[in-house]
């Protein structure tokens, strides 16, 4: 039941962010869902490769090429996805780290 209530409440996190900040553009609800359904399959897929590869820059930024790797993600979702448009690199980039955030308060808060 709780993955299903964080799942359906990521979705309209997504939903709500692409509607507040500008580089983002989702068609509609069904995309959001999509979206993090997206999302968490790259993830839990790409994620751990690009960190392995990504590690030695990881080290020597002092872990922000993490955020990077988080933007990538992003992007990757955009070309799969025809309904979620990013309009670039830093819109990417601030979605995926406000998005981090606030889905990180709700999984606080859910759980």
């Amino acid at each position: 039941m709780g993955f299903i209530l964080k799942f359906i409440l990521s979705a309209i996190l997504a939903y709500v962010l692409t509607k507040v900040l500008p580089g983002a553009h989702l068609g509609g609800f069904t995309d959001a869902l999509l979206l993090v359904l997206v999302l968490g399959i790259l993830n839990a897929v790409v994620k751990p490769i690009l960190k392995i590869l990504g590690f030695p820059i990881t080290v020597l930024t002092l872990g922000l090429f993490l955020l990077v790797i988080n933007a990538v993600i992003v992007l990757l979702a955009d070309w799969l996805l025809p309904g979620f448009k990013v309009d670039g690199f830093f819109y990417a980039l601030i979605f995926s780290i406000v998005l981090t955030l606030v889905t990180s308060v709700v999984d606080m808060i859910v759980d």
